[in-house]
Order: C-alpha cells, then sequence, then structure tokens
C-alpha cells in the first residue's frame, strides 16, 4: 500500500493514526462484550476504519457527517464521551436515545452527528437538507453522509444525488464499496463498474479512493470539502475496502471466498499505515505502547461508568409525552376584525402566505409550486413575492423532499412540503413514519415539517388521485393530523401546524377548493390542533364526522325536518377531541360515525370502539358507521358516487334513529 503523506505534518499523521486505533480497539472490546452477552448485537467496522477517520479528520467540528453501522470512527473522530457510547449499546438512558434505540441509531446536534436507520437510504436526503439550510442561512460549510454499496441500491440513492445536483448542494455522498451487501456480491447488486460512472449521470463529480488508506482519503475529503465551500456542489467518493467480519456478527463470513478474505487481510488499515509510520519514523514501537494503554485506559473507564448506570425504568407518561417535541400552542387571535370572502382554495394559499411572512426561515417545497403556482394554484404569485429560494420547485421525489425537511430541522428552519396529490405520499411513507414520526422519540430532534395532502374523491379523477389515506398516518404516533372542512378552519389549522414544531399531515379536500367560500379574518390566526368544532346541535342523534362528512351531514340532514343531530367535526384526527365525542354522545345516546375513507381499518373504527369502552352506559344504541366502499376508488362518476357513502348516509340514519 503507497503513502503519500504529501506536506502534512507528524502531528496531523499521528492524529490520523490515533484516531484509527480508537475505533479498532473499542471493537476488539466489544466483540468480547458480545460473546458475553453484555451487548445485544454489533456491527464491525473493522476493516474500514480509514474512511471514517479520513472523512472524520478532513471536515471542520461543526459539519454534519451522517454515518452508518459501520462508522464508529466518526463518532471517536468527534470525540463523543466513551461512556455515552457504551451507554448507547447497553440501551442506558445516559446514551443518547434513552434505552430507545441501539447501535449508531441516533444523532448528536452537540457533535454534529446524525445517524440513520435500518432502512439504509433516508439519511441521503436528510443531508441534502442540511447542506441546504446551509446554504439558505450563507454558512460556507459541507455536509457528508456515508452509504454502501449495497445501500446505493434503494431509490432513496438515486432521489439524494438529483435534487443534490440541481440545487447545487454542498454534499460528499461517500460510498463505502466493500463488495457486499449483507451476503450478496456486488454483481448481484449492480451492473456497472464502479461508482463513479454514475456521477456524470447525474452531473456532479465523482471521485474513487483506495477506502483502506487513511492519508488518501483524508486528503481527498480534505480538498473536496475545501472546495465545496467555496463553490457549493455534491460529489460522490467511492472508498474502495472490504468488510473483514459479517454484516452484524452473527451472520458470519463463510459466503466469502476465503482468498478474498486473505487477499484484503494484508490490506488492513490500521496494520500498513502503523508499519508506513515506523518506517518513516514518525512513530515508535513506544509511541504506539503509550496510545494503546490511554485508549485503554479510556475504554476502561467508560466502560466502568456504563456498567455502574442502572438499566432505564420505564415510566408510561414519559415514554408517551417523548413521542412529541414539547410545544404548547397558544391560540392567536386576529388582531382586527376585518373580513373578506374566500374560498378554501384562498384561505389555504392566505394562510401559507402569512406563515411565510411570519417565519423567514421556513420555505414551500413541491412540484410545479414554483412559477405554475402548483397544479392547485395554492402558491400562484409565491415567487415573486418570497423567491425561488423560498418557493422551490423539487423533482419528483417525495422521498427526498420529506427527508430534506427534517435535515433542515436539524439546523433549525421550518418546511411545508406538498405533496401533488394525497395518493403521492405512498413515495416518501419511509421518511413520514419512519423519521419524521420516531426523531424525537429515538434522539430528541424534532422534525418541523407540514406535509400538505390534497386528498378525496368527488371530481372523477380515479384510483390514484382520489384516495383517502389519513387512517395510514392515524396508527402512528408522533404525527399529528389536521383535517379542515371550511375555508376559516382551513387557514387556522394551516398556521397552526406549520407554529407546532412536530410533523403534521395536513388533509385538504379537492372538491371544496373552489365550491364553498365564506368570509374569513384577513389577519393572521391560529385554531387548537385537537379540538372539535360542534358545527349544529341537536337532539336525536350525533353524527361524528370530519372534511367532506360535515357536508354531506348537513346537506342529508335538511331532508329529514322531523330529526336533529349535533354534527361534530372533529377538525384534528391526531389528536382527535376525546372530550367533545364524550360530550356529545351524553347528549343524544345515538351515534352514526361518518367518514370518506373506507370502512375497513378506517378511522371511525378506532373512534367507535373508544365510544363502546368510555361510553357505553350513555348508549341507546349500537355506535354505527358509514363510509365508503372497501374497493378502490373508480373513475366513472356514477361509479364513484356509488363508492361514497353519501348516497348511503339517509338510510343509516333512520335505522340509527329507529332502533
Amino acid at each position: 500500500m503507497h503513502f503519500d503523506r504529501k506536506n502534512y505534518s507528524d502531528k496531523i499523521l499521528k492524529e490520523l493514526y490515533e484516531a484509527l486505533l480508537r475505533p479498532r480497539m473499542i471493537e476488539e472490546k466489544m466483540l468480547i462484550l458480545l460473546r458475553q452477552g453484555k451487548i445485544s448485537k454489533w456491527f464491525s467496522g473493522i476493516g474500514q476504519e480509514a474512511i471514517s477517520i479520513g472523512a472524520a479528520k478532513a471536515l471542520a467540528n461543526d459539519e454534519y457527517i451522517l454515518p452508518m453501522h459501520r462508522n464508529l470512527g466518526v463518532f471517536t473522530s468527534r470525540d463523543v464521551p466513551y461512556n455515552r457510547l457504551f451507554a448507547q449499546f447497553q440501551g442506558k438512558l445516559s446514551g443518547f436515545t434513552n434505552g430507545r434505540d441501539r447501535s449508531f441509531h441516533f444523532g448528536t446536534n452537540d457533535y454534529h452527528i446524525v445517524g440513520m436507520i435500518s432502512h439504509l437510504g433516508p439519511q441521503l436526503a436528510v443531508a441534502d437538507g442540511i447542506a441546504l439550510a446551509n446554504q439558505l442561512t450563507k454558512q460556507k460549510k459541507a455536509t457528508l453522509v456515508f452509504t454502501g454499496d449495497g445501500g446505493a441500491s434503494e431509490g432513496d440513492f438515486h432521489e439524494a444525488l438529483n435534487v443534490a445536483a440541481v440545487w447545487d448542494l454542498p454534499v460528499i455522498f461517500v460510498i463505502e464499496n466493500n463488495g457486499y451487501g449483507l451476503s450478496t456480491p456486488s454483481n448481484e447488486q449492480f451492473r456497472f463498474k464502479s461508482f463513479i460512472d454514475k456521477g456524470p449521470g447525474y452531473g456532479i463529480d465523482a471521485v474513487k479512493v483506495d477506502g483502506n488508506n487513511v492519508l488518501e482519503v483524508y486528503d481527498t475529503i480534505k480538498q473536496l470539502a475545501e472546495n465545496l465551500r467555496r463553490n457549493p456542489h455534491p460529489v460522490i467518493v467511492e472508498a474502495m475496502t472490504f468488510r473483514m467480519r459479517g454484516h452484524e456478527e452473527a451472520s458470519g463470513t463463510k459466503y466469502v471466498p476465503k482468498e478474498l478474505m486473505d487477499k484484503w487481510a494484508k490490506k488492513d488499515p490500521l496494520d500498513n499505515y502503523e508499519q508506513y509510520l515506523l518506517k518513516e519514523k514518525v512513530i515508535t514501537e513506544a509511541d504506539i505502547k503509550k496510545y494503546r494503554k490511554a485508549i485503554q485506559k479510556n475504554i476502561d473507564s467508560g466502560l466502568e461508568m456504563a456498567y455502574a448506570e442502572d438499566t432505564p425504568v420505564a415510566t408510561t407518561e414519559r415514554e408517551l409525552s417523548d413521542m412529541y417535541a414539547p410545544f404548547t400552542q397558544e391560540v392567536i387571535l386576529p388582531l382586527a376584525e376585518a373580513k373578506s370572502t374566500k374560498r378554501y382554495v384562498d384561505a389555504i394559499s392566505d394562510g401559507l402566505r402569512q406563515s411565510l411572512e411570519k417565519y423567514p426561515e421556513l420555505i414551500v417545497m413541491g412540484q410545479d409550486i414554483a412559477e405554475y403556482g402548483g397544479v392547485f394554484k395554492i402558491t400562484e404569485g409565491f415567487v415573486d413575492t418570497f423567491g425561488k429560494e423560498r418557493i422551490r420547485n423539487t423533482p419528483l421525489c417525495e422521498s427526498a423532499i420529506i427527508g430534506i425537511g427534517l435535515g433542515m430541522s436539524i439546523k433549525k428552519q421550518k418546511s411545508v412540503v406538498e405533496m401533488q396529490f394525497a395518493d403521492f405520499v405512498t413515495c416518501g411513507f419511509n421518511q413520514i413514519v419512519n423519521n419524521l414520526a420516531k426523531s424525537h422519540y429515538r434522539w430528541g430532534q424534532n422534525a418541523d415539517v407540514v406535509v400538505r395532502m390534497p386528498t378525496g374523491a368527488g371530481v372523477a379523477a380515479g384510483p390514484f388521485h382520489s384516495q383517502s389515506n389519513e387512517a395510514w398516518f392515524f396508527h402512528t404516533p408522533g404525527l399529528k393530523i389536521v383535517y379542515p372542512s371550511n375555508p376559516a378552519d382551513a387557514k387556522g389549522l394551516l398556521c397552526a401546524a406549520i407554529e407546532d414544531p412536530n410533523p403534521v399531515i395536513y388533509f385538504e379536500h379537492k372538491l371544496l377548493y373552489r365550491s364553498l367560500s365564506e368570509d374569513i379574518h384577513d389577519d393572521y390566526y391560529t385554531i387548537e390542533i385537537g379540538k372539535a368544532n360542534l358545527v349544529e346541535e341537536g337532539t336525536d342523534l350525533s353524527i361524528i364526522t370530519y372534511g367532506m362528512g360535515v357536508h354531506w351531514a348537513k346537506e342529508v340532514m335538511q331532508t329529514l325536518p322531523e330529526l336533529s343531530a349535533d354534527i361534530l367535526d372533529l377538525r384534528s384526527l391526531l389528536p382527535w377531541d376525546k372530550a367533545a365525542v364524550e360530550a356529545t354522545v351524553k347528549k343524544t345516546n345515538r351515534v352514526l360515525i361518518l367518514h370518506e375513507d373506507c370502512m375497513t381499518g378506517g378511522i371511525g373504527g378506532e373512534i367507535s370502539a373508544w365510544i363502546s369502552e368510555n361510553c357505553f352506559r350513555y348508549l341507546d344504541a349500537p355506535v354505527l358507521r358509514e363510509a365508503s366502499l372497501d374497493t378502490a376508488v373508480p373513475f366513472s362518476p356514477t361509479l364513484e358516487q356509488n363508492f361514497l357513502p353519501k348516497g348511503r348516509l339517509k338510510q343509516k340514519i333512520k335505522d340509527l334513529v329507529e332502533f
């Protein structure tokens, strides 16, 4: 192995050696602890340490790095305290996730590190978000994110690189090419010869380095980072290396040919660099012993502290509360009484515009939202007022844009992400339910992201532009969900969602955009998230609903003059207003739950179950539900009307009252 020290001082060469030695010695200890049952799992980076060390040492300490399983060297190079690392591995409270996650599935803003989740790809877009925030705030910083040759097969890889290229984001994408994705060799992962071949396809630079040569990695990353700070753009770094142990220890390495293991054993990054430094008389055998003794002392001390700590004591109240970033909403009333008539679509636009004025750190991202104004014209004219930095057209990449929102949150920026249609959110589902929703619970990082969801049927748009998919997210702790049924609520709830530092899924019904108008306040105001609204009052039954269901209920009740009903508009679905539900059940003793979503698995089932458990003594009849058919949304208007529950609602009301 050839080492070129260039003009680097002995001091730097020694620092790189000591940095290489740290993760190797920790890993050797972890393998012993694993056999002793003192840790549950270990992903070994032995043989790949030079990549982590070279990269981490090449960046400034306040530049973010997004590592993976085999990047222990990133944490040790950033001087993360050993006792906290070891506590993390043992699920102790002084780790970084309060015992809620393991190994390197955590971040720490104190050390400018953001860990990965098990899905391998999502961290790439998060790096884009951090880099974008740096750009917007004029901070000349590089961001570095790791992936593997296997992880690069994920769609998130393509989306993150493509957006970074289009937006000239200063991100270094390091691909650790160790030849295997768990046990699957490269020739079963991809057909190209090298990852640097991908650079021209994305229109970005790409370089290959010997990932076992710490000097080469360090020098390459250092020069690239300096260039990116002056001239922001992304770059691919393919680091060739080999994993000398299993994907994780339980999987072993029997699938690897012995001659391949022998070949790479001779390229050990620590042994070769050590021999080079000895030969160049940069260090001595005495120095090596000194380094090892000091590191071992720190390891032993850190382990002693971690062992001394008790395992976490579960507190249900804390577990539940930590799903969300602390936030007590203060409802903002309009400063003046002035009102004007606005359609539902105008109210949403008004709330978004005033929020952009209120929060200079807020940006809006989505397909065709800039000059075109979005397919529903919510953001028409916004570019002229706020500029293209804040009103950003995006490529077709829902996953990347949502992940970018989380990255921006790490840098204390707000974002609103528009799904062109709610149906398209499937392409970003993982980022929402596994990254945004769990981030605060796992390591205390909030996701200050609002995802706007044009939803609903009734416009003959067929099965891929008409779905009501709020129940998909209703099951996910860590999210909030709002669904306004009228212009006043649409503006107030959107402003409230943007104020909230937690991820909010904001549903807006397409059919209401231009069919519903009312006088609403011109000034900025908010509505309490989690508070239902009693739209109409009656005595014979309660109709609990939201969205388009509110209008169906009002319309059908007008055809039944002999009856009167409480119509309760939930407005917020997560959390939903249990007190308001209980109050209306007590009052009328008969309940019908109505929603546009399909019956099976819909939100109505959960509300019905809660009423049965908590309000049974007030009921004079079973809790009934009416919803759309358990089919996809059909295209033909006659089929669509049959699919929707409105036509069945009148008979269901009669059935309930006559029970």
